[in-house]
């Protein structure tokens, strides 16, 4: 299934003001001072899309187009924003401690351990935590949310009409898709 800047625009959609709720909550004293200029968005955006190519099911495509196009409004917020980088760069860290690479440069299965022996596949999601909480919460989860709030990603679990995606009276009128 490929994945298209429409879906993109449709997830921001069904996030509504649950989007800006969210970026208002993901502020924290520890990102209250960073900057714009301080965060490194082209390392945010391979890292995510990179993230996004294991954590996302093996039948999607149109990847790399579809996270950036999500996160040209996820990171229009500053603190958001710098939550993500903060995230991020644990994430880039821990792959380089362990790897000597970044995340993004290293191969899916690599890439797929990090995340493992992160536990961030078993971690509580927390905007505030552990390294491997946050990385869940900015990195999993903010990529898990866009998927399955698109129209496409949502077809992908049986969620013929994501929140805030119109299918019209006939969708409504028959059942799920098996």
């Amino acid at each position: 299934m490929e994945l298209t800047r429409r879906d993109a625009a449709a997830a921001l959609a069904a996030l509504g003001a649950g989007g800006v709720a969210a970026v208002a909550v993901g502020r924290t004293d520890d990102n209250a001072g960073q900057q714009a200029d301080d965060i490194d968005e082209a390392a945010i955006r391979t890292t995510m899309v990179a993230a996004a190519e294991v954590v996302y099911p093996n039948a999607v495509s149109g990847v790399d187009e579809f996270v950036n196009a999500f996160l040209d409004s996820r990171l229009a917020g500053d603190r958001h924003a710098a939550a993500v980088n903060n995230a991020v760069a644990a994430l880039n860290d821990r792959a380089n401690s362990w790897y000597d690479d970044r995340f993004a440069d290293l191969d899916a299965d690599t890439r797929d351990a990090v995340l493992r022996e992160m536990a961030v596949d078993t971690a509580e999601p927390r905007r505030e935590g552990a390294t491997r909480e946050t990385v869940r919460y900015y990195v999993v989860n903010e990529l898990l949310l866009a998927l399955y709030s698109s129209p496409t990603g949502g077809e992908l679990v049986g969620i013929e009409n994501p929140q805030g995606y119109a299918g019209g009276i006939g969708s409504y009128q028959r059942g799920p898709t098996p």
